[in-house]
């Protein structure tokens, strides 16, 4: 498999229920215009589905099934509570297809069905249905109210999907969908300078200190030692398995000399990040931690594996706008970044700028944009598709790590 991505699709709490699983093996962009055969051994291969669980992070995924995928039973090779089986648009709900579906309504599946255009044709499909996916790009405000009336009622749950703002997001639950799919969420609710509490203020700080040139540890030790959930956060970060220590660590002092200065400001500009997220949806956490990672790793195939570091702060601050509700120029004149990471976040076209532009293509699952892009670099595209799992399997563990909720 070539070109993997997923989509978060959040509730109307905007708490994660689950992901869209989008994939391709060639130029085409969607799962119709694959070699099918192709396409399904390579998702069923064992080390595939391995990569799976990672990305899914416990949570069910959408899966696109073409025709063929349906009519061989390949659904059944994974486990009922792990996916959400999505009938294409462009299948045609012939009595093959329903007696398909019914199937798997018996064994416990969960079937949707993808960008719904309301048609007597679909009566069948729309009675088996758990989940009707609406495309608020592709659909009228009309039409949208119309659908979900009709059949939000039924135990079915409406999707929302390519919701990209928060005016889209709060209309479409008026109207009364119930899951939502889109980057609504990574955008500011309101473009106004607020204050942020006490404890906010002090990781505000101590973000500053990770992107300052000039790092002193003694200093930032004794800022550690007085903020408890910051010592706390350290100490079971290196006492996991994911740093891999033998020995346990029961000091400050001695937790920082193991880091060192380069894993030090990362660590410090993580967490920070992390708290100064906190009230917001956890996606918007999750995909500034997987974006940081993927830069960080595509460093030495752009040619500058020395910026790893700062391409990585680059990633985590992508949307810090959307974090703390203020303009991201303001935001960025307050932290001593390198304004090679300033250019880039704020739209100035360059080598960096080109890195996020890659990320946010690969996340959105627009493969031409990222087959364009990844070859003006001269990079290798299975590559780097390969290099944005590793981000998604390292965002999971290092979450699971250490990252709890802020003390307040």
């Amino acid at each position: 498999m070539k070109y993997l991505a997923r989509q978060p699709i959040l509730n109307r709490d905007r708490e994660l229920f689950g992901y869209e699983l989008l994939f391709r093996n060639g130029i085409q962009n969607s799962c119709e215009g694959l070699d099918l055969e192709l396409a399904s051994t390579s998702v069923l291969d064992t080390s595939f589905l391995i990569g799976l669980e990672k990305i899914s992070s416990g949570h069910p995924m959408f899966f696109n099934c073409p025709r063929d995928f349906l009519m061989r039973d390949y659904v059944s090779l994974f486990p009922p509570k792990s996916i959400v089986v999505e009938i294409l648009e462009t299948i045609h709900p012939d009595e093959e297809i329903i007696e398909a579906c019914k199937r798997l309504k018996e064994r416990g599946y969960r079937i949707a069905l993808d960008d719904f255009v309301d048609s007597a044709k679909w009566a069948p499909l729309v009675a088996l249905a758990d989940i009707i996916k609406v495309d608020f790009r592709l659909t009228n405000v009309k039409e949208q109210r119309e659908i979900v009336s009709r059949y939000a009622g039924k135990k079915i749950k409406m999707l929302a999907e390519k919701v990209e703002t928060q005016d889209e997001f709060a209309a479409a639950m008026q109207m009364g969908y119930s899951l939502f799919q889109g980057y609504f969420f990574c955008h500011p609710e309101m473009m106004t300078h607020r204050g942020l509490p006490s404890f906010k203020l002090t990781y505000l700080e101590l973000l500053r200190a990770a992107t300052a040139p000039e790092f002193d540890i003694q200093a930032l030790a004794v800022k550690i030692k007085y903020e408890p959930s910051l010592t706390f956060r350290l100490l079971r970060y290196l006492n996991s398995a994911f740093f891999g220590l033998r020995g346990e660590i029961h000091s400050v002092q001695h937790a920082l000399s193991l880091l060192g200065e380069r894993e030090l400001r990362k660590w410090i500009a993580v967490v920070s990040v992390g708290v100064l997220a906190d009230g917001k949806p956890d996606e918007l956490m999750t995909v500034p931690l997987i974006r940081s990672r993927f830069c960080e790793l595509l460093a030495p195939f752009a040619g500058i594996p020395g910026d790893s570091n700062d391409l990585f702060l680059m990633g985590l601050l992508s949307l810090m706008d959307a974090i703390l509700d203020q303009p991201l120029d303001s935001i960025l004149a307050e932290l001593p970044v390198r304004s090679e990471i300033k250019d880039a976040l704020l739209g100035q076209k360059g080598l960096y700028w080109q890195l996020l532009e890659i990320t946010v293509a690969h996340e959105q699952a627009d493969w031409a944009e990222v087959s364009q892009l990844v070859s003006a670099l001269g990079m290798n595209e299975e590559r780097v598709s390969a290099l944005y799992v590793s981000a998604v399997d390292w965002c999971t563990a290092l979450r699971q790590s250490f990252y709890v909720p802020a003390a307040r």
